[in-house]
């Protein structure tokens, strides 16, 4: 396992090559990763050649009512380069959130998203995003796969895990962590 000084995007690259390196030892090549500007997603189809890239972006509506982050022409740049392209619900930040605000308390969604953070924020994402793909039928559950999350922007964290749905969340399995931030908040 790598670990990183800081999260935070200066590890994007280190986090791609060490995917890329890790998923030809162990032939897998599905990685699923959160982007949100297209930034990250664009840099893993420069380095993992050959890998099957999901890309999974913040749900329309996260900062403001009927807005994406991920502008229209990267989303198509992307899918040109066979990269499969998420919009969805988050897996952890959904009707939970809305009854907190509402009624401020927490739902077992959100505590177990504060769980993960325990390891990093990019973890929670890489778990995150996994279920996500799972849920629209990107990747097969059971399966290992490699998911790619981050804190703020870029990536600082890259795992190993075996993919389930979100209704099976106990069915994942971190099998491994490939890299991750020592310090992070």
């Amino acid at each position: 396992m790598l670990l990183f000084e800081k999260a935070g995007k200066a590890n994007t690259d280190d986090v791609l090559n060490c995917v890329r390196d890790k998923g030809n030892e162990l032939r897998i090549k599905t990685c699923v990763l959160a982007t949100t500007s297209g930034a990250t997603a664009l840099r893993a189809v420069d380095i993992l050649d050959g890998f099957n890239i999901i890309a999974v972006t913040h749900y329309t509506g996260l900062t403001k009512p009927n807005f994406q982050e991920l502008p229209y022409t990267k989303r198509k740049e992307l899918e040109a380069l066979d990269v499969k392209v998420l919009t969805s619900s988050h897996a952890f930040c959904g009707i939970g959130r809305a009854v907190r605000i509402r009624f401020n308390t927490y739902q077992v969604d959100e505590i177990i998203a504060e769980t993960l953070k325990l390891f990093g924020q990019g973890t929670k994402v890489a778990v995150e995003v996994s279920l996500m793909a799972a849920d629209a039928g990107l990747i097969k559950t059971g399966e290992s796969v490699i998911c790619v999350g981050g804190t703020g922007t870029g990536a600082d964290t890259a795992l190993i895990l075996r993919a389930a749905n979100t209704l099976d969340f106990f069915k994942l399995k971190i099998r491994e962590i490939i890299c991750k931030p020592m310090l992070y908040h």
